[in-house]
């Protein structure tokens, strides 16, 4: 591909993290953790677009306080941004793409937030391949990943009519629903879960923004028009930013727009929402404990252990999610990890 058509990656890395305390804290969320492999989630997501012939060098968008890190976790794996945007504040997804998508001309955007697990990227490849072809038409695509059973905590994309191969219409977005609902989703089929991946040309999604979140397409220009450059990095006006709506990109244009296709795909996707999620995904010992650190365990099964730091030294405990970090010790039983959020406000 020349330079005008590669893929510019857009990674989305201002979330906080809160639902992996103790180890995800604001000063280092869980994206710059390596919770799941040996580099993070970050270093992860970075690395899935390295191939230099189909996708240009990434445009990180992220908060302000995460700068050096982001820096730092970037060196590690080699990759040289084409600019690190850092928001001066939160305004959620759609005005963090704006920021990004200003000056992309008419290049494909790759959206991708920056703390999820995909386990087969050729799948995914497989399925950005299937989009490009859609994008010169003007439409928006999302992926939509292939449910695995009636999750209550995503939202659902109800899957229309075919457009080419297996990219299909948006027929509605649907909020997340309750176990019911889910149930009654999955049994109909043509529902997916949406993992908030996006692929569009940077110039028709600045047009969809026009038409639908006008506030949010004034306030980035603004903020742009106005920033202070170092280098790569990118510090939007504070104060012409602050003035954006704070909107997720699916109720400001997805939800609106007429041209949204969903491409489904069994990718192996993960948003590591909790500490549950990390124990499905992490490898098992004989007796499915799922350890990471300085552990120590005599007659135990079925447990997630990690610690950072401490070691942990455990006998004849089944089914426990102990978490060290620091001066933090976090003990629940597994299926309950949604208390975290007790702990960590």
């Amino acid at each position: 591909m020349s330079d005008e058509t590669r893929i510019i990656p857009v990674i989305l890395s201002g979330g906080s993290g809160t639902r992996l305390w103790p180890m995800s804290t604001p000063e280092r969320p869980k994206q710059f953790l390596p919770l799941t492999d040996e580099r993070t989630m970050f270093q992860l997501t970075v690395g899935r677009t390295g191939d230099a012939s189909r996708y240009a060098p990434p445009v990180i968008v992220a908060s302000e306080r995460h700068a050096d890190l982001i820096e730092e976790q970037l060196a590690e794996i080699s990759v040289h941004p084409a600019a690190l945007i850092l928001e001066p504040c939160a305004r959620n997804t759609a005005p963090a793409i704006a920021l990004a998508a200003l000056g992309g001309g008419r290049a494909p955007l790759l959206v991708m937030p920056s703390d999820h697990v995909i386990g087969d990227v050729d799948a995914f490849h497989y399925a950005i391949a299937q989009a490009l072809p859609l994008l010169d038409d003007g439409w928006l695509v999302t992926f939509g990943i292939e449910p695995d059973g009636p999750e209550t905590g995503y939202g659902y994309i109800k899957a229309g009519g075919p457009l080419n191969g297996t990219t299909r219409c948006v027929a509605q977005f649907v909020e997340k629903p309750d176990r019911e609902r889910a149930e009654a989703m999955l049994a109909a089929g043509g529902h997916f879960w949406n993992g908030g991946i996006f692929l569009f040309r940077a110039d028709m999604f600045l047009k969809a923004l026009e038409v639908h979140a006008p506030a949010i397409l004034e306030a980035a220009k603004a903020s742009i028009e106005t920033a202070t450059r170092k280098g790569h990095r990118i510090l939007p006006d504070a104060q012409a930013f602050a003035a954006s709506p704070a909107d997720s990109i699916d109720y400001a244009v997805m939800e609106k727009a007429e041209r949204v296709a969903v491409i489904p795909v069994a990718m192996g996707w993960s948003d590591v929402g909790s500490w549950d999620a990390i124990y499905a995904l992490g490898a098992k010992d004989q007796d499915a404990n799922c350890q990471k650190g300085d552990v120590r365990m005599i007659d135990g099964q079925g447990n997630l252990i990690q610690s950072d730091g401490l070691r942990i030294s455990v006998s004849g405990v089944h089914d426990l999610i102990i978490v060290a970090s620091g001066n933090e010790v976090m003990i629940l039983p597994r299926g309950s990890s949604q208390d975290v959020k007790k702990f960590s406000s």
